[in-house]
């Protein structure tokens, strides 16, 4: 007799953990399409602040490779540029492992004639105050590799000040600078010597 409020509580525990689950798992799965929504929106506008006057649907027309890119592995995604149904510039989303927290996730617009069209960030874990200055919202420091190429500056100078190049750093913060620098010059190096397409 006194193992039947037991088992009703049994049951009674095992309907409302069921429950908890089923809700907890829709919310995740909501949370899950809002943070893709809010990734591709943040994508769309970085296209948008490093190439203009394309007639294409650029996020349709993404292909993506696998490439060895900073000494591994590594799928990137590539957004060509079209008018005219010519393609004039390609926007490529890589990853550079090596920044001060870890990985930094970036686009590079790269035109037709290797000529960089800008470097933008889209994600990392950057020290806020100090390497998170590589954000256009934070400073203007990323915007000064628009116009760049291989050529210009010269090989030599593809690197921070600090280390005998062209590039300011952050006060307080080499290592991430060095790492767009760094991320940036080998992605341009790579494609110099292979086929973006």
């Amino acid at each position: 007799m006194k193992s039947q409020p037991i088992i009703k509580a049994g049951f009674l525990l095992f309907i409302f953990t069921a429950i908890s689950i089923f809700f907890v798992s829709l919310a995740q799965q909501s949370m899950k399409e809002r943070i893709k929504h809010n990734e591709e929106q943040l994508l769309i506008q970085r296209l948008g602040e490093l190439v203009k006057n394309y007639d294409n649907n650029i996020l349709e027309d993404k292909f993506s490779k696998e490439i060895t890119l900073y000494g591994s592995k590594q799928t990137i995604n590539i957004y060509p540029a079209k008018r005219n149904n010519q393609v004039f510039a390609y926007l490529v989303e890589h990853n550079y492992p090596n920044g001060y927290s870890g990985s930094i996730r970036l686009l590079t617009g790269i035109d037709s004639n290797n000529q960089l069209l800008g470097v933008r960030v889209i994600a990392h874990k950057e020290t806020p105050g100090l390497g998170d200055k590589i954000e256009t919202k934070k400073s203007n420091w990323i915007e000064q590799f628009k116009g760049l190429s291989l050529g210009n500056p010269t090989a030599s100078q593809w690197k921070v000040k600090r280390d005998g190049g062209r590039f300011d750093a952050f006060t307080g913060a080499t290592i991430t600078p060095r790492a767009i620098v760094t991320a940036t010059y080998q992605l341009l190096t790579y494609f110099s010597e292979h086929e973006i397409k």
